[in-house]
């Protein structure tokens, strides 16, 4: 049977690894950004660059989307040229990988089935751009079981823990918990590099002193090893993105009645972080904020 063709909008950071991804497992995709620059990342490895997003339903059954944040995603579907608007659109499927609220995924995915036929699942995504590349994403799924089904075998080529939460918004519901735990994991591996440090020990070790126990865990094993070395370039992610999700944790868990001050706390500190000029910064080189 003929493999889907693919299109992907949102060439970023993340966006870049997944379509790379996609391609060295010999998948067809047609690919969109905002910024046209960003192509030059994919358009060598074999992707084909469209000129909006309309023209990536046109030439694509399935569309991946992988941008800012809800008001990205509302452009790239129902904007001039936007999804929606194209000549093709019933029946194909849109496979949201952003992270944003899960309100306006359910919204949008109505209306996009309503106006366009469009199909969608919000498959928003965790482990970098490195796991990306890899093929080891863990992706939180929402949507119908058939869309899902349909969305698989394309889902599976970029992650090894796909997992349906429910139906649409469950993705970003599951995603939501996801960031208020990497989100104080951030500032928790910062203060226990700095503790390490001024305490004299060799702070370098410590993952590996910690190993087995109940402090072991990813954050421990692969974000503090950065975050003691100082090794923050080229960003693996942006404080203004990680800002933007424990941002969305706090109104999420204020809007279902949780108090959650531990959470407040490392909203904050970001706030503070990105506010003094690193926006773009890697949110590992949090530290400096400390420094």
């Amino acid at each position: 049977m003929q493999r889907p063709c693919l299109g992907f909008i949102g060439i970023g950071i993340m966006g870049e690894a997944m379509t790379r991804r996609l391609l060295d497992r010999g998948w067809q995709v047609t690919a969109w950004n905002l910024e046209r620059e960003r192509l030059d990342f994919v358009t060598p490895h074999g992707a084909v660059a469209a000129v909006s997003p309309a023209d990536v339903v046109d030439a694509s059954d399935i569309v991946l989307m992988c941008v800012l944040d809800g008001d990205a995603v509302q452009n790239c579907v129902f904007g001039p040229a936007g999804l929606a608007t194209a000549r093709e659109t019933r029946g194909k499927l849109v496979i949201d990988l952003s992270t944003i609220d899960p309100d306006a995924t359910r919204d949008m995915a109505a209306r996009a089935f309503a106006n366009a036929g469009l199909d969608w699942i919000d498959c928003p995504v965790s482990g970098g751009p490195t796991a990306a590349r890899a093929g080891a994403l863990t992706i939180m799924a929402g949507g119908e079981a058939a869309a899902f089904e349909r969305g698989r075998t394309v889902l599976a080529e970029i992650g090894t823990n796909v997992t349906r939460m429910g139906p649409v918004g469950a993705g970003q519901t599951a995603k939501i918990i996801n960031q208020a735990i990497v989100g104080v994991g951030y500032v928790l591996m910062t203060e226990a590099a700095l503790l390490a440090e001024a305490a004299g020990i060799d702070a370098a070790r410590l993952p590996e002193c910690l190993a087995g126990g109940f402090a072991d865990s990813e954050l421990l094993r692969k974000l503090y090893p950065r975050i003691q070395r100082r090794d923050f370039e080229p960003p693996q992610a942006y404080a203004r993105q990680l800002l933007k999700d424990m941002k969305a944790v706090g109104e999420f868990a204020h809007a279902v009645g949780c108090e959650l001050p531990l959470v407040l706390q490392a909203r904050d500190r970001f706030a503070q972080y990105v506010d003094s000029g690193h926006a773009l910064s890697d949110p590992a080189s949090l530290i400096q904020l400390y420094e």
